[in-house]
């Protein structure tokens, strides 16, 4: 399977873009365990082009993450590709635009998802980020805004004749946001549509090897991305990937590893978000830390406590912990469940 020039073995999974969770901390961690693809939490067009700090900040890019995509959203047509150009000049391998983002504040502004509603304006923008680029420009997006408007199949045809070079299709409408199963026959349908010439990769509730092969298998699908199934679980892609090379359901690492990795993040967003490599750990690990906050989401989400009696009190003091000392010294008390 190819996106452009870039060439992927078989069976490839890709990381989904997530905000506020793939950023280079954990993407590298994902790359390390078999991400075939990564994409950078999504960009504002509109805050991209006014220079704002902490948007400018998303477009950093490591060398080992490659192939990386940027991806973009907004809703006006003159800023996206704008954006468009900043994220090529940013060395992006790709460019995706999210027509696929469902929450309030982003699709209830003609955004994300929002675009769903507005489908001529979606192929417009789209047409003029092709053009604007020379990388490859790919599309995220949903079945269709609600159960009466699935609109896919045709919308694939439709983003396809615009020049894109890949479609992520989410098993979801926006009306579902996040809510009950997503809907992989659609997904299938695209993919096997005569009229589709370009890769379909597909997403939404692939959390175990064997749905990550099923829907493989069923759907034919040219890529599989794997988005909240990692969070707290960046060793998801080597289950899979083992999975689907020896048919065993395994797991690689033991809890100590699983907890050593759980704290490398904490460790790396911490380099993130406060400070860089010059400064030692030791030096501010009594003090209360961005980076600490930012990984709640993982911890509070990651498996590896699953099955541990009694362990609300000490959940709870996990995700209270704001200082490297204090949150480690909870990890460090913790011992592996006995099933």
């Amino acid at each position: 399977m190819k996106i452009g020039t870039i060439e992927f073995k078989d069976r490839p999974l890709f990381l989904a873009p997530m905000e506020d969770v793939t950023d280079p901390a954990f993407r590298l961690i994902c790359k390390r365990f078999g991400a075939d693809m990564l994409y950078t939490e999504f960009v504002s067009a509109d805050a991209l082009i006014r220079n704002i700090p902490r948007t400018e900040q998303k477009l950093t890019i490591h060398e080992e993450e490659r192939p990386i995509a940027i991806q973009i959203y907004g809703r006006d047509i003159d800023p996206l590709t704008e954006a468009a150009k900043i994220a090529e000049a940013a060395k992006a391998d790709i460019v995706d635009i999210n027509f696929g983002c469902p929450v309030k504040k982003v699709a209830g502004k003609g955004a994300g998802a929002g675009l769903l509603n507005d489908i001529p304006k979606m192929l417009e923008i789209t047409s003029s980020i092709v053009k604007a680029v020379n990388v490859p420009v790919t599309v995220k997006t949903r079945l269709g805004w609600d159960d009466s408007s699935k609109v896919i199949v045709d919308l694939a045809l439709r983003l396809q004749d615009c020049g894109i070079a890949a479609l992520t299709i989410h098993g979801r409408t926006r009306s579902q946001m996040y809510k009950g199963e997503a809907d992989w026959t659609l997904i299938g349908a695209v993919k096997n549509h005569p009229g589709i010439k370009i890769p379909i990769i597909g997403n939404g509730d692939v959390t175990t090897p064997e749905r990550a092969k099923y829907n493989f298998e069923t759907y034919g699908v040219d890529a599989v991305m794997i988005g909240r199934g990692s969070i707290g679980r960046p060793w998801i892609f080597s289950e899979i990937k083992h999975y689907f090379e020896t048919g065993e359901l395994k797991d690689l690492l033991t809890f100590e590893e699983k907890k050593a990795i759980l704290k490398e993040h904490v460790i790396a967003s911490v380099r993130w978000l406060d400070v860089d490599e010059s400064v030692s750990i030791d030096e501010i690990a009594d003090q209360r830390l961005k980076g600490i906050i930012h990984s709640r989401r993982h911890l509070a989400a990651t498996p590896v406590f699953k099955g541990i009696p009694n362990f609300k009190e000490t959940r709870i003091e996990m995700l209270r912990a704001d200082t490297i000392n204090q949150l480690f010294a909870i990890l460090d008390n913790i011992e592996e469940p006995v099933l």
